[in-house]
C-alpha cells in the first residue's frame, strides 16, 4: 500500500509534533543554561531576593540588556520565577540546588555546555556523514575545559571517599606507597588530587593531547607536588612496562582510537596482583535497552559528535560512548582480565565502575 494512502493516527501525530516543539524549546534552553553557568548568573541569583534585571546585572558585573533577555528565556523555561509585572526575577533554592557551583556533583548546568560546544562542529560532522572520517580533538575548542569541569563533579568530589575504596585494599596501599598510572588523564585533576592525598605514592598520567597535559603540569606545580608526572603519549603505541600497582581510566577508554590495544597495554602494564579501576559510561550495548536511559539522548549525541568521531579521525574503531557493559566486558576479557566486577555509585547516574585484578 502507498505510504501516503495510509490513514494517519492523528493523536500519535499531534503528540509527536508537541514533543518536537518541546525538544526545540529545551535545546534552546540548554544554550541559555550554559550561558547562565559560564557567566556565574546562577551563582549570583542564588543569594538574591526577587530582583530587577539591572540589579542582577550589576551584581554579576554584566551587561543589563543581555541579562534582561536571558532572564526572559529563563522565565519562559520556568527556570526562574518572575513577578506578574515582569520586572523582577528569582531563582528558587530548589532550582539553585541543581544549577550552582555550590551544588557540587548535582550541578547539572555543567552538562548544558556540551550543546553549544558540539553545535560548533556540526558542519564538520555533516561532512563526516557524507564522506566518512572524523573530527580531530583540536577542532573542539573548549572540550578539554568542559570535560575537566564535568569530571571534577563526577570524579573528584567522591574520588577519595567513595571511588578508590571500591578497589579492595587499595587505600592502605596508597598510604604506604605504590606506583599509579592514569591512562587518558586529561587535565590531571584526579591524579593531582591523589598525589596530594597520598604523598608516599608515585603517580603518572598519560594523554594524547598536549593542551590538557600542560594544564595538569601547571596545577601540579601550583600545589608543589613532586610525586606526580605527566607525559603526552599515544596510548595505542605506548610500550607496556609491567610495573604499576594501580592503573585508572576515568571516562577515557571509549574515546581511544584502538581501545582494544589500550586495554591490552593496561593489562601488560600491571604488576601481578595489580588492580585496574575503569570508570566509563553505564549503558547497554543493545540500543533498544537504552531507550529509558536517563541521559540516553544526550550521551548518544555526545558520542556521535565527539567520542566516536575523534576515534575515527585517528583511523580508529569509533567505538563510541555507548559501547555498553557487554562490549566492555568482552574487550576486557580479550585483554586478559578474568576477575571483573562492576559497581555503581549513587551520585553518578552516568557511569559505572569496573574493578579488575591481574
Amino acid at each position: 500500500m502507498c505510504k501516503l494512502c495510509i490513514e494517519l493516527d492523528h493523536v500519535k501525530s499531534e503528540a509527536f509534533s508537541e514533543k518536537l516543539v518541546h525538544s526545540f524549546n529545551q535545546g534552546a534552553l540548554s544554550l541559555m543554561i550554559s550561558i547562565g553557568h559560564r557567566t556565574g548568573l546562577f551563582d549570583i541569583m542564588k543569594n538574591m531576593p526577587y530582583s530587577t534585571s539591572r540589579e542582577i546585572a550589576d551584581q554579576a558585573g554584566l551587561n543589563e540588556r543581555y541579562v534582561r533577555e536571558w532572564l526572559g528565556a529563563m522565565a519562559a523555561g520556568e527556570v526562574v520565577e518572575v513577578t506578574g509585572d515582569g520586572s523582577k526575577f528569582f531563582l528558587s533554592p530548589e532550582h539553585a540546588a541543581f544549577l550552582t557551583r555550590d551544588a557540587g556533583a548535582d550541578n547539572l548546568g555543567v552538562f548544558a555546555q556540551y550543546i553549544s560546544l558540539l553545535g560548533g562542529v556540526e558542519d564538520r560532522i555533516i561532512n563526516c556523514f557524507e564522506n566518512g572520517g572524523g573530527v580531530a580533538y583540536e577542532e573542539f575548542g573548549r572540550f578539554h575545559e568542559v570535560m575537566a569541569e564535568d569530571s571534577g563533579q563526577s570524579v573528584l568530589n567522591t574520588l577519595v571517599d567513595q571511588t578508590l575504596p571500591l578497589v579492595p585494599g587499595i587505600v592502605d596501599k596508597l598510604v604506604s606507597g605504590i606506583k599509579v598510572l592514569d591512562m587518558g588523564c586529561g587535565s590531571g585533576r584526579a591524579l593531582n588530587l591523589m598525589a596530594r592525598n597520598y604523598p608516599n605514592s608515585a603517580f603518572y598520567g598519560f594523554d594524547l593531547c598536549l593542551e590538557p597535559i600542560q594544564t595538569a603540569r601547571k596545577e601540579a606545580q601550583s600545589f608543589g607536588l613532586t610525586n606526580v608526572f605527566f607525559e603526552q603519549k599515544d596510548l595505542t603505541t605506548y610500550e607496556p612496562v609491567g610495573e604499576f600497582d594501580l592503573i585508572t581510566a576515568f571516562d577515557s577508554i571509549h574515546d581511544q582510537a584502538r581501545p582494544d590495544i589500550v586495554l591490552d597495554n593496561i593489562f601488560k602494564s600491571l604488576k601481578d596482583g595489580g588492580s585496574f579501576l575503569m570508570q566509563d559510561i553505564d549503558s547497554n550495548t543493545n540500543i533498544s535497552k537504552n531507550i529509558d536511559h536517563p541521559l540516553g539522548t544526550l550521551l548518544y549525541t555526545i558520542s556521535t559528535m565527539h567520542c566516536m568521531t575523534v576515534s575515527l579521525a585517528q583511523g580508529g574503531m569509533g567505538l563510541g560512548a555507548m559501547w555498553g557493559t557487554d562490549k566492555a566486558i568482552e574487550m576486557l576479557k580479550e585483554a586478559g582480565f578474568k576477575d571483573i566486577e562492576i559497581k555503581r555509585l549513587e551520585h553518578d547516574i552516568q557511569n559505572c565502575y569496573y574493578i579488575l585484578k591481574k
